[in-house]
């Protein structure tokens, strides 16, 4: 039979208040005693029942609990001032914080031309300078990573070099020279030129030569 759910209100009936009193309070008072043993946790119960009547459980001694107990409100009370001091300070801090963000996001918006309406001469020409100085580093940095990487390249091609002259050394190389077929062609081509011979065309009878 399945149970209904209990209302979280007073039960009118002394009887049934009486026995549910003695199951809840020996429940409560054995979830205190496993609750201490498994996870060695100093537990103390206090339970006054509506006659008035005390039914405690202690891990240790209930005496010195309630001192420990005691001890720990006044730190706490002690420490509430330091604490909201702290929490103020803070909530200063992120204000702070806030509005130095706004003010950096306001200032780069105006470097990147928006919300200049309500800017004022000075606040141009300032805008003007620092934009000036932020080309003349971006200009040094561009020369800078230029010159460094001509001198990456020279040093690569030095050791190339270095590394062709080894090669060369190390398998008896000769200097390059053309290969063969071009020198005969060249030759050749000097050759025919300089055999050419020079001739006459002559129309006509052929003179006649006296004896």
């Amino acid at each position: 039979m399945v149970r209904g759910k209990i209302q979280m209100k007073r039960i009118e009936n002394a009887t049934s208040r009486q026995v549910t009193f003695s199951k809840r309070r020996n429940g409560l008072l054995k979830k205190a005693y496993e609750l201490s043993v498994l996870c060695d946790a100093e537990v103390a119960l206090i339970i006054f029942s509506q006659k008035g009547r005390l039914y405690e459980f202690s891990s240790s001694n209930m005496q010195k609990t309630i001192q420990r107990y005691h001890e720990y409100v006044k730190d706490v009370q002690t420490s509430t001032p330091e604490v909201e001091e702290y929490t103020q300070q803070l909530k200063l801090e992120a204000a702070s914080l806030a509005k130095k963000i706004e003010f950096l996001e306001a200032s780069q918006r105006k470097l990147l031309g928006q919300g200049l309406g309500s800017c004022s001469l000075e606040e141009i020409q300032e805008i003007d300078s620092q934009l000036e100085q932020s080309l003349k580093r971006i200009r040094a940095r561009k020369e800078n990573l230029f010159r460094e990487q001509i001198d990456q390249l020279k040093t690569k091609e030095i050791r190339l070099l270095e590394e062709n002259a080894r090669l060369r050394e190390k398998y008896g190389e000769n200097p390059w020279q053309p290969p063969a077929t071009q020198v005969e062609v060249a030759t050749c081509s000097h050759s025919s030129q300089s055999s050419e011979v020079e001739t006459e065309l002559i129309i006509g009878l052929p003179d006649t030569r006296c004896s």
